[in-house]
């Protein structure tokens, strides 16, 4: 049980940056179940199936349509190369675990400083960056088919290519882009645990206060 005594710091702050994450997302899920349009994602669930609704209706929108998930589909595709250049980054810090271990373990008081756990550490990372990269080449690979059931004439349509069915994949992909965009966010207190269980808790701390923000939006008062 060495090995347990000697990373106990790591695992406490990790379980407790992992609680801190989970109370949250329970907090908002409950909050979501009363008002669906409580989050930021609920809102843009409803303007995207408006949005296909009224263009598949309007077929002189089609261009507009078109160039709409284009920019959508760029700004994904920027995502997930940015991600691909971080698993790279990642798996360079994985091959000098000894000589950076060292150096930036210089504020960590309380954790260990084995090379084994600043692998676990980078792996963490690894994985969530790799996370963020199919979640974006998901949401590309989604827009860009739904880029041709929009231009499908309605007499022609299968039920299956109705504006609702339609408008589930684009919001599956724009639930794709924010889960991306996510995991980019949890990245932050990753890369701070490689410092020290303590950055990590504080970073979590700070990531949480900032979804709050973030997530919720405007009560219908104010967005008059």
């Amino acid at each position: 049980m060495t090995w347990f005594r000697e990373f106990a710091p790591d695992l406490a702050a990790f379980a407790a940056s992992a609680a801190m994450i989970g109370l949250y997302y329970a907090f908002l899920w409950l909050r979501v179940r009363r008002n669906p349009t409580y989050t930021i994602h609920g809102v843009n669930e409803i303007a995207r199936s408006l949005w296909v609704a009224n263009v598949m209706n309007n077929p002189a929108k089609d261009v507009m349509a078109v160039q709409t998930l284009r920019n959508f589909i760029m700004g994904a595709s920027l995502m997930a190369s940015t991600a691909t250049l971080l698993i790279i980054g990642t798996l360079t810090l994985s091959g000098q675990a000894e000589n950076i271990a060292r150096s930036w373990h210089a504020l960590n008081v309380v954790g260990s400083h084995a090379a084994e756990l600043w692998i676990i550490k980078v792996l963490a990372l690894l994985l969530d960056f790799i996370i963020a990269f199919f979640a974006f080449a998901m949401a590309v690979r989604l827009v860009n088919h739904v880029v041709f059931m929009l231009n499908v004439p309605q007499h022609d349509a299968h039920h299956s290519l109705s504006p609702h069915n339609v408008a589930r994949r684009l919001n599956r992909a724009g639930n794709l882009f924010a889960i991306g965009m996510r995991a980019f966010f949890f990245a932050v207190p990753l890369v701070f645990w490689l410092f020290g269980p303590a950055f990590l808790i504080v970073a979590t701390a700070g990531l949480v206060v900032t979804l709050y923000h973030l997530d919720r939006s405007l009560p219908a008062e104010q967005a008059q």
